[in-house]
């Protein structure tokens, strides 16, 4: 009798059946066929955008940075950047809308501004995604020996500048580098099961901080107007410094549009969890930010900017809790590298069925069982892993090369935005902002021109911001001249390398017709 009932029931509910069909059929109008397992979720997308961001990550890491520039007062660099960051993601959500596709950024550019500008869009964003996944790996050594002496495998000293602290952190990364790629291969169901774990680990890591901050202040909220412990000299230019904190951190709110061909019902999920990410993450690391200087036991004695957050975690917190904090920033960290190459893995697959990449045909291979390109992740591990070797011989040109790589990811956020402008300009979109049921999706309507031109000049802005050859930021410890043009420099190798590449893959044309633009009725 219960065999007879079970057997009435199907494996999936009709709706989730139907909804299923119908992403599958939304796909193949664009050209591709269906491959990857779609097996996300709202929440699970809203992770995926969420830890690439990892404010608990990177705010731990760079606190001390922007405090030693601004002082208390760089705490007003993060609504600024969350502003002009949000102006990118509404133009980055109206697209995800309306283009549901795997390696979003190269596929939106393409779409908007033809293969060339398409293929530059994605290869700036290939090498972005590939040192920053090198660069959150590496941030478990300023976490893990804390927590416990025996994570410190080689040597004694745990500092990251030191030579026992390189190598560990080179040994530590490149062990999360391997773990990440393993779950990246298995599948997207156990992606999305980590990386949903640990994002909620995070965030409430995350109100813990705020939590232990806010009850244990040593002074008002009016501390952010101090501009006594910036940097000599102008503080506009010091604010401006300053601000790189922000523009670190707030990046990657996109891979919610990354993994749209791995998500249910993606026209309506991914624009709003692009958007949720960000909005999120803004909120929080505001507070964490508001919080840590309201706590710290001192602005002056140079620990704030020297210790950064875990000055503060440990002035506050007695040793148990203090190392269950640390141990959430570790799981954030975790589903940061997770997240990076998660999404630099399917931009890699989604360029290479186009065929255009080298071994394209390798890249673009789906494992049968798994539903996962496999060796777009082995080759963002590889690569990753390769690069944090950088840190054993020259730690100051790891840290260049980090600090760098932000720079390509404004380059290929602008290289969609200024095509989506150009396009506006000469009437996009033309059609209804509908599905092919009726729904709404979401759109920027009269508004889209007036928020699409902001975004453009916010990107620029912040691009010239970031590449400006500071010392204190690219040689702060003295070093080259070439480290001092590393931004510039390092742009031009990538465009004169591009170049090469390009041509190298130019005959070989697409494996895989691109259909022309859908018209969503």
């Amino acid at each position: 009798m219960v065999a007879s009932a079970e057997a009435l029931v199907p494996d999936h509910p009709p709706s989730t059946s139907i909804r299923a069909t119908a992403d599958s059929a939304d796909l193949a109008r664009f050209g591709y066929e269906p491959v990857l397992h779609r097996k996300l979720g709202r929440y699970a997308s809203f992770a995926a955008g969420f830890s690439f961001v990892s404010i608990l990550t990177t705010i731990f890491q760079f606190f001390g940075f922007g405090y030693s520039f601004g002082g208390a007062a760089f705490f007003w660099t993060w609504p600024i950047v969350f502003a002009g960051q949000f102006l990118v993601a509404l133009n980055f959500a109206e697209l995800a809308a309306r283009y549901p596709l795997s390696g979003c950024i190269y596929q939106w550019s393409r779409r908007l501004a033809g293969e060339l500008v398409g293929w530059f869009a994605g290869w700036m964003m290939i090498i972005a995604q590939v040192v920053t996944a090198a660069a959150a790996a590496i941030a478990l050594q300023v976490v893990l020996p804390s927590i416990w002496s025996g994570f410190q495998l080689i040597g004694t000293d745990s500092a990251l500048t030191s030579h026992d602290g390189a190598s560990n952190a080179v040994l530590l990364g490149s062990v999360l580098l391997v773990i990440t790629t393993l779950i990246n291969v298995v599948g997207i169901d156990w992606m999305a099961r980590i990386n949903s774990l640990g994002v909620t680990i995070e965030i409430i890591g995350v109100i813990a901080v705020i939590a232990v901050f806010f009850t244990h202040t040593d002074r008002g909220p009016g501390v952010v107007m101090h501009t006594d412990q910036a940097a000599p000299g102008p503080f506009w230019a010091a604010f401006l410094a300053s601000g790189l904190m922000a523009a670190y951190v707030m990046v990657g709110f996109d891979s919610a549009g990354e993994l749209s061909e791995e998500t249910k019902n993606p026209r309506q999920v991914a624009p709003r969890t692009i958007l949720t990410a960000l909005t999120v993450s803004a909120l929080g690391g505001g507070l964490i930010l508001l919080g840590a200087l309201m706590a710290a036991p001192s602005l002056t004695d140079g620990s704030l900017s020297t210790g950064g957050l875990a000055y503060v975690i440990e002035a506050k917190l007695s040793t148990t809790p203090g190392k269950v904090v640390l141990a959430c920033v570790a799981c954030a960290i975790t589903v940061c590298t997770l997240a990076i190459q998660t999404a630099g893995s399917r931009l890699l697959f989604s360029m290479a069925r186009d065929g255009r990449l080298p071994f394209a045909k390798r890249l673009a291979t789906v494992h049968p069982r798994f539903g996962t390109p496999v060796w777009p992740s082995v080759v963002i591990g590889v690569l990753g892993i390769g690069l944090l070797a950088l840190n054993l011989g020259n730690g100051a040109v790891f840290a260049t090369l980090a600090s760098v790589c932000i720079v390509m990811l404004y380059l290929a956020y602008l290289l969609v935005t200024v095509p989506l402008l150009l396009r506006r300009i000469k009437g996009w979109p033309a059609d209804a902002a509908v599905t092919e049921t009726g729904g709404k999706l979401f759109g920027l309507g009269r508004y889209g021109i007036a928020i699409n031109a902001l975004a453009v000049v916010w990107g620029v802005a912040m691009a010239i911001n970031l590449a400006w050859p500071r010392s204190e930021v690219y040689t702060p410890t003295g070093g080259s001249w070439w480290m001092l043009w590393a931004a510039p420099l390092f742009v031009l190798v990538t465009v004169l390398v591009g170049v090469v590449v390009h041509r190298l893959v130019t005959p070989s044309r697409s494996l895989i017709a691109a259909a022309p633009e859908p018209q969503i009725a």
